[in-house]
């Protein structure tokens, strides 16, 4: 499936389009490829792009106190957007870099613009993919503080099996707010609870 017809499908799927607006939408994409390790955003640098992962992996996470805090990986299919930053030009908290070699769809706000003045239902379509989007982030962000990392991490093995091949397990700690030895044990723990 080409890079066009994967992100059609993704619009397609919440609302059907005319044979004008996929083309519009196949017309105005830049699709970038990434190296493993590359930076996207900075703390500190205003984001002015925004993003589709078409293929990869992207965390991104805060530093503090000098330890990398990882708060989310975006894999295919899923919206990248530093929302704070790029809404209002102000400095990002957050850092973007590419676990994975990593292919992106790369829209920045005065194509968007261009986009909802030649096809204004486009806005109400972004509108409608953006609440959803902040919908299922607070509603994560909620359990999260409500769970303890072992239920994390089950439940990142449930709803998100890839993350745990394609990420560092160092990672996978700072995600679910432990310390590697203590993932490391958690897992020794759950698989002799298996076997058992």
């Amino acid at each position: 499936m080409t890079s066009t017809h994967t992100l059609i499908r993704y619009f397609q799927n919440i609302v059907s389009l005319s044979e004008e607006e996929s083309k519009a939408i196949a017309d105005s994409m830049e699709v970038r490829k990434y190296p493993k390790g590359t930076i996207l955003l900075k703390e500190g640098q205003i984001s002015r792009e925004c993003y589709f992962v078409l293929k990869g992996c992207v965390r991104s996470y805060i530093l503090h106190e000098g330890t990398e805090k990882i708060d989310n990986f975006f894999i295919e299919e899923d919206w990248i957007v530093a929302l704070d930053s790029f809404l209002y030009q102000k400095p990002s908290l957050h850092y973007l870099v590419c676990c994975e070699d990593t292919e992106l769809v790369v829209g920045t706000a005065s194509k968007e613009q261009d986009l909802y003045e030649a096809h204004p239902r486009f806005e109400s379509i972004a509108r409608k993919i953006m609440e959803q989007s902040f919908a299922q982030m607070q509603t994560d962000m909620r359990k999260f503080y409500m769970e303890t990392p072992e239920m994390r991490y089950k439940k990142l093995i449930r709803e998100r099996p890839s993350l745990i091949q394609r990420v560092p397990q160092y990672q996978i700690a700072s995600y679910i707010g432990v310390q590697p030895e203590t993932l490391s044990r958690m897992r020794a723990r759950m698989a002799r609870n298996r076997t058992l």
